[in-house]
């Protein structure tokens, strides 16, 4: 068994079952000596309960995990539980205990913290939600993660937790910062255009194949920089998906002879109150 998810459906809430319970279950079978991927879907209540006891259960066992390499924790549908409902809990115990693991994925940022952010071996760091807060952005800046190869952060709205400037987000990028990183996602952001303009011609950019500004509210101001920018030139991907584009600017990156992607193209209408992110609730 080299992957395995568990979750908590409604009936099985309403009738007591835990998720720790079935945690206790994987670490008793013999098939957890291969298990390499974990997903942890709903845990039931995620819109009341937090993921301390994953957490928690998930250190204390450990050793019984021993070919861990990629966890995934809050995996669920927006049926399941709207992505800024979900109660997250401080996860850096897990980067303590799994020294081996190269994949981490949190979605849900509600009660989100990372301490220590520090991991050496960690390569992908993934956290999807509607609004990522200052305090989780600067852990990860102030941590150390030498070997990340992608970081991929949605950072979302302030109505829903996002409460960092651009500067706080452009630390992220300072050189020498992630010296491995090759892919770096600054996506579903409601400043996506002051992102692009600063990242478009930031040393970063050199050290990546893919730039990923998806799922923002991009507009011709934040594409003009990325389209005049020689770094953004060199890169192997580019994508701009969910964006405000005008048509005349998409037409000017299909002739631009770059591999970028601007599909789901947004009403371009002129009052920014009408812009918004692909994810946020």
């Amino acid at each position: 068994m080299s992957e395995c998810k568990l979750s908590v459906d409604y009936d099985q809430y309403e009738s007591g079952v835990k998720i720790v319970d079935l945690i206790e279950q994987l670490a008793n079978n013999d098939e957890r000596l291969q298990l390499e991927s974990l997903i942890i879907g709903d845990w039931g209540g995620a819109y009341e309960h937090d993921s301390s006891e994953i957490v928690a259960a998930l250190v204390r066992l450990k050793d019984r995990f021993p070919k861990l390499r990629s966890l995934f924790i809050g995996d669920m549908s927006y049926e399941e539980c709207e992505v800024s409902w979900i109660n997250q809990s401080n996860i850096g115990p897990i980067l303590a205990a799994y020294p081996e693991l190269t994949s981490l994925t949190i979605k849900g940022s509600t009660g989100l913290s990372l301490d220590p952010a520090q991991h050496d071996k960690l390569e992908e760091l993934t956290i999807i939600c509607g609004g990522l807060g200052k305090d989780v952005i600067t852990s990860i800046n102030e941590g150390s993660f030498n070997n990340l190869k992608k970081l991929e952060l949605y950072l979302g709205v302030e109505e829903y937790g996002f409460d960092a400037t651009l500067e706080d987000v452009l630390q992220l990028i300072e050189p020498g910062k992630f010296p491995q990183l090759t892919y770096l996602g600054l996506k579903d952001s409601e400043i996506q255009d002051e992102i692009a303009i600063a990242v478009a011609n930031a040393p970063i950019v050199d050290q990546l194949h893919t730039l990923d500004l998806s799922m923002g509210t991009l507009t011709d101001e934040g594409a003009e920089a990325l389209l005049n920018s020689e770094k953004i030139r060199k890169l192997k991907h580019l994508n701009l998906s969910y964006h405000y584009m005008s048509d005349e600017m998409m037409n000017r990156w299909k002739q631009s002879g770059l591999n970028v992607d601007i599909s789901d193209q947004q009403d371009s209408d002129e009052d920014e109150d009408y812009r918004y992110p692909s994810l946020t609730e």
